[in-house]
């Protein structure tokens, strides 16, 4: 495995934990940042027939991508062409009503290349964060097995169409604080995709800032306008949305 050194993964989500972490002790890891002077010569020393890649925050090199027998792959979490880039938990935080993945051939620009196998599922019915990444790692292991031999097997991939590509770049500060004038369902919906990595939803609620763990609808008494405090937890609140009361759990 090469992987960048820690505080270095500058295209996706700072505050997540580093892949190199939850390795097994005994795995074979080099951490470096010169992937053409250091880590080329490296993988071409072990001839591998496949390079595969996840969330790895740098353009590949033309001196790794040649060396492997059948090529080098790239597991992107979205259904591509569409959600393109570092944060494809954008599509859901848009609006997507599915959750996708794909194996694709790893190219000189990200996200680009053919691809040898797709996945996309309905939200789950548990719709929160840490359920997104479950099955996101379920859907790119589905992907990584099948695209795998499809490419020993010298399948080229199906060229991406650029007329349905789009890109999802990092959610802006704006992005990640909750409206509450929005229905539940589109917050509760903002909210799993913001926090899939780690908790990045936010709320401005009694004169304070907090981080959001999940948020969920809960059964109305009487309508009262957005915003309004409806009980207070110790573990958060129940307030008003834009169309029913709405559970809200802190970190």
């Amino acid at each position: 495995m090469v992987t960048p050194p820690t505080g270095a993964n500058q295209r996706y989500d700072k505050n997540a934990t580093p892949f190199v972490l939850d390795l097994p002790r005994d795995a074979n890891v080099l951490v470096t940042g010169q992937l053409r002077t250091i880590a080329a010569p490296v993988i071409d020393s072990l001839q591998p027939d496949l390079v595969i890649s996840a969330a790895f925050p740098r353009l590949i090199p033309a001196e790794i991508l040649g060396v492997p027998k059948y090529g080098a792959f790239n597991l992107h979490p979205s259904p591509l062409p569409a959600g393109r880039g570092p944060n494809p938990g954008r599509l859901i935080y848009e609006g997507a009503t599915t959750v996708g993945a794909a194996l694709h051939r790893t190219e000189r620009d990200f996200d680009t290349g053919a691809v040898l196998s797709r996945r996309e599922r309905p939200l789950p019915d548990d719709l929160d964060g840490p359920a997104l990444g479950r099955l996101w790692t379920e859907m790119l292991a589905e992907c990584l097995e099948e695209g795998a031999a499809r490419a020993v097997a010298g399948d080229p991939g199906i060229p991406q169409d650029p007329s349905k590509a789009s890109e999802a770049p990092f959610y802006t500060d704006a992005e990640r604080l909750i409206d509450l004038t929005e229905p539940v369902a589109t917050i509760r919906r903002r909210v799993a995709a913001l926090n899939v990595t780690a908790p990045q939803a936010r709320i401005r609620l009694d004169g304070s800032e907090e981080t959001v763990v999940n948020a969920y609808g809960v059964p109305a008494d009487r309508p009262s306008s957005p915003g309004t405090v409806l009980e207070r937890h110790p573990d958060g609140w129940t307030v008003q949305a834009g169309d029913r009361p709405l559970r809200i759990l802190t970190a």
